[in-house]
């Protein structure tokens, strides 16, 4: 099938004995207080992995803090070390992090990463239940109400939540320099994955055992700031701030085409109908203002935008001429207008009863739509949560879609370093986990098309792909 490209614009200082001894004695004393350094964590390090202190938090409060993350991180890794081996927690002999991670690392839970710092990552997933007999069914109507809910609020801890608990990191990718904002899964792919990051480079790897990155494109100036998989996954197109759009032939690695825009390109989308090949421009809308993120349904006739001013479009597509008409408008009602940071489509949804669109706002405003395909894509408003003010374009992503659940799951990054589950559809109490593994703000989120694996970025270029734990 042709496609088009559619784009727009510490470590402490170590004291050391220098007393030179060459007494026997001494020197086994030596190497046995050596060997017992593997097995010391420094809980410091070990709890600002955890959860970063800010720098205006109470200094009492903090060293409270760490000694219980550390206490917690380390009685879970010794809970789980005994159960593998089958013996009581308090018979457990005397393991190095070493020993510890080769253990663990036969039960499925973490797999290896190219760093020693990677063993230290713990998840933490708090999950809580839903009572799947309240609520009613999903319905076609309109139904319209709003949330507020903030980045450290706790997940409800009723009991485990069976749609999105997570049984551990399934690897992790950290050899890039820079801040990674933007990755996405190959189209219908569960294992290819590429993201993209703040330096103008493009990494594609694999999640398969092994994990391994296979391409680094280098050619862009400026961060990239979108990229799209072609639907055979042979190709990527990526928009970046240098002005440019280049095409990447994935199997030999190579850039095969540059497209030299007049203004940053901010986000960019294979479409499926119109060949890409030329470069050249087809049809041209202009909108109010710059558009910084879109996606469109399967068909290619609809378009969804999001502009800096908070403006969400829908744009019709005519397929013999590729002419473009701008078919309806959503303006945000806030006095501030910020950047929508996501535009995702998807053809089906329990909650309206047909397609949805989900949208995300630089000031931490989700915001839910159905949309009538037969008008033209025209948007009703459904529903929104309000979480607090982003400093970064975090982006937002729907939850995989569960045939029993009756709620509308949203998955996005938080500038606590944290990954976010929430329930739309609550107006109350709406976070439902929380995955605990970043040191830096998370900015991007992206499933695998088996629904089976989460991927999250972070400011810091550490890239982490999590495991969902299987449901019946």
């Amino acid at each position: 099938m042709a496609e088009q490209l559619s784009s727009s614009t510490s470590t402490s200082p170590i004291e050391a004995n220098n007393d030179n001894i060459s007494d026997n004695n001494n020197n086994h004393k030596d190497n046995k207080n050596k060997e017992n350094k593997e097995n010391v964590i420094d809980p410091e390090l070990f709890s600002c992995m955890l959860q970063p202190a800010t720098a205006d938090s109470d200094p009492d409060y903090i060293g409270v803090r760490r000694l219980l993350l550390f206490r917690k991180a380390e009685s879970g890794v010794r809970r789980r070390l005994a159960k593998k081996l089958g013996i009581a927690n308090t018979k457990l002999p005397e393991y190095s992090w070493k020993q510890v991670a080769e253990i663990l690392l036969d039960d499925g839970r973490w797999l290896p990463s190219s760093s020693p710092l990677s063993l230290l990552y713990e998840v933490d997933s708090w999950s809580s239940s839903r009572d799947l007999r309240s609520g009613n069914l999903a319905s076609s109507h309109r139904t319209s109400f709003s949330s507020t809910a903030s980045d450290s609020d706790q997940p409800r801890r009723q009991g485990p939540e069976p749609a999105y608990s997570f049984v551990g990191m399934h690897c992790i990718f950290d050899q890039c320099k820079a801040a990674v904002t933007i990755l996405k899964f190959g189209h219908m792919s569960s294992d290819l994955l590429a993201y993209g990051a703040s330096d103008g480079t493009l990494t594609v790897c694999t999640v398969s055992d092994p994990p391994k990155v296979i391409k680094l494109l280098n050619g862009h100036s400026k961060d990239v700031t979108d990229f799209d998989f072609s639907s055979n996954n042979q190709y990527i197109a990526s928009s970046s701030m240098d002005k440019t759009v280049r095409v990447w032939e994935l199997t030999k690695g190579d850039c095969i085409r540059v497209i030299y825009g007049v203004s940053s390109q901010l986000c960019i989308r294979f479409h499926p109908v119109f060949n890409f090949s030329t470069g050249r421009i087809i049809k041209k809308l202009v909108v109010d203002s710059e558009v910084t993120s879109m996606d469109h349904d399967h068909t290619g006739q609809l378009l969804f935008c999001g502009d800096a001013q908070g403006c969400i479009y829908s744009i019709s597509m005519e397929s013999h001429s590729g002419a473009l008409s701008r078919s309806h408008r959503h303006r945000t009602t806030g006095k501030r207008k910020c950047p929508v940071t996501t535009v995702q489509y998807r053809s089906f949804s329990l909650l309206a009863g047909g397609p949805v669109l989900l949208t995300c706002t630089q000031d931490g405003n989700l915001s839910f739509f159905s949309v009538a395909l037969e008008i033209q894509g025209y948007l009703t408003f459904r529903c929104s949560l309000k979480l607090a003010p982003r400093v970064h374009s975090i982006r937002a992503s729907f939850c995989p879609l569960l045939s029993l659940e009756k709620g509308e799951y949203i998955v996005a990054g938080s500038e606590d370093s944290n990954v976010y589950f929430y329930d739309l559809a609550k107006p109350k109490h709406s976070c439902v986990n929380k995955l605990q593994g970043h040191r830096f703000p998370v900015v991007a989120v992206a499933w695998n098309h088996g629904e089976n694996l989460l991927a999250s970025s972070d400011l810091y270029g550490i890239v982490i792909v999590w495991k969902r734990a299987k449901t019946s």
